[in-house]
């Protein structure tokens, strides 16, 4: 590795290890124009079928204690975003089958189900890894233009997250609003799958905590907030 590489990678270590903790009572101080949104806290990746992930099955008590602390805080606005595939859905040629319509896989997991606001929440279904395309989003977004603060939780970190993320950071820059989008690192993760087994089923590879870094560094490079947590 030529040490330039290796200079920054010592440096994401430590930018990593410095994050902060977020005070809830300041995130959560004008609560309706707060809204915390979730992508992909589903069975599919967690739990059930091809793409489940302890690693992101890790997150979920973090994710719930969030939402509980939100709704504490008088936060209503809550938008679960979903895979809900169709059966022969275009993305399954870059990612294995999974949560199809219908099925258990695109359930939100049991615990966020369990939350007695759970069906105060919305529910948006989306069929690509970007929550605006072919979606109801950005009509709940234009819906509530009131919000102002964002906090995204959920996974992957470097697909679904960050796709989420960015597009609420560059609606409001495109649009010139001050907008607040955060991210706690403890409310997501991405998947790990290492290269030797990736070369067994002829897979790419994919190193999680690594992709986890990148992509958190990634969005703080474009002005959204990474934060230890929020508490």
């Amino acid at each position: 590795m030529k040490t330039q590489e290796a200079e920054f990678f010592v440096y994401l270590q430590r930018w990593l290890a410095d994050l902060t903790e977020a005070e809830a009572s300041r995130v959560f101080a004008r609560p309706e124009k707060t809204a915390v949104l979730s992508v992909d806290m589903t069975n599919a990746f967690t739990r059930e079928g091809n793409l489940a992930s302890p690693r992101v099955a890790g997150i979920i008590p973090p994710v719930v204690r969030l939402f509980e602390t939100a709704w504490s805080q008088g936060v209503r606005q809550m938008v679960l975003l979903q895979d809900c595939h169709t059966p022969e859905a275009e993305e399954f040629g870059a990612f294995a089958a999974h949560a199809v319509c219908g099925t258990s896989e695109a359930e939100a997991v049991e615990e966020i189900k369990a939350l007695p606001f759970y069906n105060q929440m919305e529910i948006i279904p989306k069929n690509s890894i970007n929550p605006a395309q072919a979606t109801g989003f950005n009509e709940w977004l234009e819906q509530h233009s009131q919000v102002d603060t964002f906090i995204v939780v959920g996974d992957c970190t470097d697909i679904c997250v960050y796709q989420l993320a960015t597009h609420l950071l560059t609606w409001a820059n495109a649009r010139d609003l001050e907008w607040r989008v955060i991210v706690p690192e403890d409310c997501v993760q991405t998947y790990n799958l290492p290269l030797e087994t990736a070369n067994q089923i002829g897979a790419k590879p994919h190193p999680g905590d690594l992709m986890h870094r990148i992509f958190l560094y990634h969005m703080a490079l474009n002005g959204i907030e990474i934060v230890r947590s929020v508490k």
